[in-house]
Formats: C-alpha cells, sequence, structure tokens
C-alpha cells in the first residue's frame, strides 16, 4: 500500500527496499508481530551496523544498512496492511532514527579519527538534509490526500489512536519534540511559504528524495564497501549544498 494516490506517486529514490519491505509487511500481516517490532528490528539492524564499522567489517556494515532501510520501510506497509496506525510507533521510528544516525556518524568519527566538531556537523547537515525532504514529503501527502499519519508541524500532542495509550503517546511526542524541533524550526523558515504551494511535480520529489534517509544511508553503505571512510562526514556536509538549491527550485520556479 502506497502512502500516495496513485496518480501522485514518484520515483522515491530513497525507497529502493520498498517491494522486499512489502513482501516482508505481507508475511507478517496475519502473525502477532506488529510494527513496532518490525522497529524494533530495525534497530537491532542498525546497532549491528555499528558494531560491523567499529570492527571494519565493512561489506556487513552495508548489509546492516541497507538492511535497516528496508526494515525501516516494512513497519510502516505493515501499518497500513493491519490498518493499526499508531502515534507511537510514528514517533518511535523517527527516534530511533535519530539515534542511530547519530550513532553511525560517531563510529565513523572513530575508525577515521577525524576532529568531533567535524563530526558533529556533519550529523547536524544530515539532519537537516533528511528534515527538509520530509517537510517537502508531509506537504505533498497532504495535499493530494495521502497518509496523514505524519504531520507537518508536530506542535501539539496528537490524540491517542485505538489501541495507545494517550500517557505513551504523550512521552512519545514530547522526546521526539526534543529531538527534531530545532531542526523542523530551521526549514521552516528557509521556506516557510511551501506549506502553501500547489502538489510539487512528480521530478521535484524524485530529486528531493536523494535526502531520504534511505539513500543516504545507502551512499554510506557504498563508501564503506569502497573503502573510503575517511570521507564520508566530508561528504555530507559538501551533500547540503543541494539544500539550499531545492529550496530555491521550490520558492522560484515552483511558486
Amino acid at each position: 500500500m502506497s502512502k500516495l494516490p496513485k496518480q501522485y506517486q514518484f520515483i522515491d529514490l530513497s525507497d529502493y527496499g520498498r517491494v522486499i519491505a512489502r513482501r516482508i509487511a505481507a508475511a507478517l500481516v496475519d502473525t502477532t508481530f506488529t510494527p513496532i517490532h518490525v522497529t524494533t528490528l530495525f534497530v537491532i539492524s542498525g546497532l549491528l551496523a555499528i558494531a560491523c564499522i567499529l570492527n571494519h567489517y565493512f561489506l556487513f556494515a552495508a548489509f546492516f544498512l541497507v538492511l535497516k532501510s528496508i526494515l525501516d520501510a516494512a513497519d510502516g506497509e505493515l501499518s497500513r496492511l493491519k490498518n493499526t496506525p499508531s502515534y507511537v510507533g510514528r514517533f518511535y521510528d523517527s527516534i530511533a532514527d535519530y539515534i542511530l544516525n547519530f550513532l553511525f556518524l560517531l563510529s565513523i568519527w572513530y575508525i577515521t579519527g577525524e576532529p568531533l566538531s567535524k563530526m558533529l556537523i556533519a550529523f547536524i547537515c544530515m539532519q537537516l538534509q533528511g528534515t527538509l525532504y520530509n517537510y517537502y514529503y508531509v506537504i505533498f501527502r497532504n495535499n493530494v490526500n495521502g497518509d496523514s499519519t505524519s504531520r507537518v508541524f508536530e506542535d501539539e500532542v496528537p490524540i491517542a489512536m485505538k489501541g495507545e495509550k494517550q500517557s505513551t503517546v504523550t512521552a512519545f511526542y514530547h522526546t521526539y519534540n526534543t529531538l527534531y524541533i530545532l531542526f523542523d524550526k530551521i526549514i521552516y523558515w528557509m521556506d516557510r511559504g511551501a506549506i502553501n504551494s500547489k502538489p510539487f511535480p512528480s521530478w521535484f520529489m524524485t530529486f528531493i528524495s536523494i535526502y531520504g534517509l534511505g539513500f543516504q544511508l545507502l551512499i554510506i553503505a557504498i563508501m564503506l564497501i569502497l573503502q573510503i571512510e575517511a570521507f564520508i562526514l566530508t561528504f555530507i556536509i559538501a551533500y547540503t549544498i543541494f539544500l539550499f538549491a531545492f529550496i530555491a527550485i521550490r520558492r522560484f520556479i515552483l511558486e
């Protein structure tokens, strides 16, 4: 099941694992496995990738990074198949991504001996890239009546859905908000007019998808396989240049 109506679907370069993710979800739909269980599996896969990076098993690290991305898609697919949307699952997913992203770059910093300040800048750049993609993607989904579990502005505690405890939703929301609010505010400040845009063209969404987390991790995986891990942090920082290009296109060409 797609997050978008058929006529608005686009080639999402960060979503290369969707076909496998759907098969995983289909295999689990009649089991007691929940989307949150699948999210936990992608956390485990991410931690295994980190362990492999620290031990210089780069081929295995790449495998677990890609597997993490596939499982990251599978939890949402399973939620849609079981018709069990969840704010806890949505926030848990994002919180796990944030922590794993930090640990991915921290492990790369550790094995390369780059300055810690460079790793922190790379992490900020990586989060801003992902935030821009998510900002435009959520706006796009809302504008075309797509999946609405994610909101453009997470500025208030959502009402718990069926099967959720409000106290749990509230706790996960505040954790999510603490981690992401600064990045959300920066991207909104850079392009606050996007919220009022007409649906973005498919080509633009495809281009912006290079900032999706799946594609970011794929690049890291490829660089690890090529044993050019020393350039990963530099690349992530330089990769941020497209952020300004995408915003300029949205503001001055698609306005």
